[in-house]
C-alpha cells in the first residue's frame, strides 16, 4: 500500500509589484509568480497608493496591506 503525502512548500518572497491585471512576487529562489489581481477584490479595488503600502510578514512568507486589511500567503500563489 502506498501512502501519498502532501508536501507543504515553504517559500519566501523578496519583492512585490503590480501591473494593470496581476500581482507579482519574486521568490527567494529566483522564481517570479504572477496571479490575477481579480482573485483579491480588496486589492483589485484599491488605489495605487494603498497597493504599494504593503509589508512582508513571516520573513516573506506572507504579504500584509494594513490599510486594506488584507493578508496573503505567498505559498498560496503556487497552489492556485
Amino acid at each position: 500500500m502506498t501512502t501519498l503525502t502532501s508536501k507543504v512548500e515553504t517559500v519566501f518572497a523578496t519583492a512585490v509589484w503590480f501591473d494593470d491585471s496581476k500581482l507579482y512576487v519574486r521568490l527567494a529562489d529566483g522564481r517570479e509568480v504572477g496571479v490575477p489581481i481579480d482573485w483579491y477584490p480588496r486589492l483589485r479595488d484599491a488605489s495605487q497608493e494603498d497597493l504599494n503600502n504593503w509589508r512582508f510578514i513571516g520573513r516573506g512568507q506572507g504579504i500584509h496591506w494594513e490599510a486594506l486589511d488584507e493578508d496573503l500567503s505567498v505559498a498560496s500563489f503556487l497552489r492556485s
